[in-house]
């Protein structure tokens, strides 16, 4: 990446700060662009769903790796718990979607908690392991909450068999004028579901996999207690990349954290943060840190920068640390910032190799808050911050109360936030495809087929805050 005329930057710079300036393209299709990383992680589109409590879950895990990403399971999730839900995600149908089942003599009132924890809407009554019906938020509509649902089940079904070519079970739907269908094995059990949309998408994407072909995911570590016992249990269950993560990675706590992982022996990345200086990179980096992520204070649910006055501006954070790392042969994630797609797309010519979302994905059916609805009606989910004191309270229930109630005293971190559920379109499939298909429009427009040749190629100015304004939509009424 290089600025526009040579400039140079006279403040630090936030992704709003700059934009990009087009250069001539050989780039014939957007679809022709490969967004796959070259930093271990194994991600073939740079999204990384950040390891927040509110946001990634199995749910979201086995999703965006279904369509290239990875999640990150939060530290605060208990390591047998973790070490399940990563055996889930490996199980896992690297095309069909894990269904939500219910049984007949199920009620209303069960169903209705169960269909929006996925984003297609439907649930799969089963009698025992074989389809029998389906059931739509339409079937459930006006109905008792004690209503079985056999009584109001489609058992019209048609189903697809496991292994079916996306192309042609797309074709199956619309052939039959259904939007999604049970797929089932060779003896008629249950194995998934697939929609059109699906379908789609599994045409347009190529899933995060480890070398057996299951689904990656990555798990979080914190830098307190039996680190090593932790990792040790988090790699034999198959997490894929390990985060060692602390708000301030650039202390000695950390260091020697990243230390203990890296003598488990794993043969798994490891990434480590948060920092947002050039030193900060090269200390985490030299005690055994793969990827080091960065970001102080740009994350939604955070207050540290209100609160201490501590952080840096994302874009040129990023933007030094990307560039210390490739000193050292290592990578960089950006953490924390991106509102919209052309915030990720800054974020790679930055430098980054991946980008972490959080508190954006909250907002989804896959995230694994429930489901709320406001006095308009509309669907909403709660995110927090992980250094806020709804956080810390939950990652010191075991700890006796006097300590705990002065832990709760501090404090960097929002504790509760309506994210609300897009009104077309709640899954994050949706958000997934907004950002990467914007990112592919990015590359093209700097004239580049790759993460590697777009932060060579990429072109970047400073604007002012008119500059910004100017870019965004507006509405008009004439």
């Amino acid at each position: 990446m290089r600025f526009l005329n040579d400039a140079q930057a006279p403040y630090e710079l936030t992704y709003s700060d700059v934009f990009m300036v087009p250069s001539r393209s050989d780039i014939g299709s957007r679809m022709s662009v490969d967004l796959s990383t070259h930093d271990g992680s194994g991600t073939t589109i740079p999204l990384v769903v950040a390891n927040m409590t509110a946001v990634a879950g199995r749910r979201m895990a086995e999703t965006i790796a279904r369509r290239g990403g990875i999640a990150v399971l939060p530290q605060d999730v208990p390591a047998d718990i973790a070490a399940e839900t990563i055996a889930k995600v490996k199980a896992a149908d690297l095309v069909a979607d894990t269904p939500i089942t219910v049984k007949p003599h199920h009620t209303v009132g069960y169903a209705s908690n169960l269909l929006h924890k996925r984003a297609h809407g439907a649930a799969i009554v089963v009698d025992g392991t074989r389809p029998v019906g389906l059931i739509t938020d339409g079937d459930l509509a006006d109905n008792d909450n004690f209503t079985q649902v056999g009584t109001l089940m489609s058992s019209d079904l048609m189903t697809l068999p496991v292994g079916i070519d996306p192309q042609e079970a797309f074709r199956l739907l619309r052939a039959s004028s259904r939007k999604l269908a049970p797929v089932i094995d060779a003896e008629g059990n249950l194995a998934g579901i697939m929609t059109r949309r699906g379908a789609l998408r599994a045409t347009v994407y190529t899933p995060a996999t480890d070398g057996e072909g299951r689904l990656r995911v990555g798990a979080a570590i914190g830098i307190n207690g039996d680190v090593a016992g932790r990792a040790r249990t988090l790699v034999e269950a198959g997490a894929d990349v390990l985060v060692v993560d602390t708000a301030h990675g650039h202390q000695l706590s950390t260091l020697r954290a990243i230390e203990a992982v890296r003598a488990v022996g794993a043969d798994v990345p490891i990434v480590a943060g948060n920092v947002v200086s050039a030193t900060g990179v090269r200390d985490l980096v030299n005690a055994g840190a793969d990827i080091v992520k960065v970001g102080v204070g740009p994350g939604a649910m955070c207050t540290t920068r209100m609160q201490t006055g501590v952080g840096r501006p994302q874009f040129s954070a990023v933007l030094e640390c990307s560039a210390a790392a490739r000193e050292l042969g290592a990578h960089v994630w950006a953490d924390g910032g991106v509102r919209d797609p052309r915030d990720v797309a800054l974020a790679l010519a930055a430098g980054a190799s991946n980008v972490m979302i959080g508190s954006w994905f909250a907002g989804t059916f896959e995230s694994p808050g429930d489901l709320k609805v406001d006095g308009d009606g509309r669907f909403y989910k709660e995110s927090f911050g992980m250094a806020s004191r709804r956080a810390v309270k939950n990652r010191n229930a075991d700890v006796e109360a006097f300590e705990r109630a002065r832990r709760e005293m501090f404090e960097e971190g929002i504790s509760t936030s309506r994210i609300y559920l897009d009104e077309k379109d709640g899954g994050v499939e949706y958000l997934i495809d907004r950002i990467t298909f914007g990112i592919r429009s990015s590359f093209t427009y700097a004239g580049a087929a790759s993460i590697e040749e777009f932060q060579d190629k990429a072109i970047v100015g400073i604007q002012s805050a008119a500059g910004f304004a100017e870019g965004m939509p507006r509405a008009t009424n004439r």
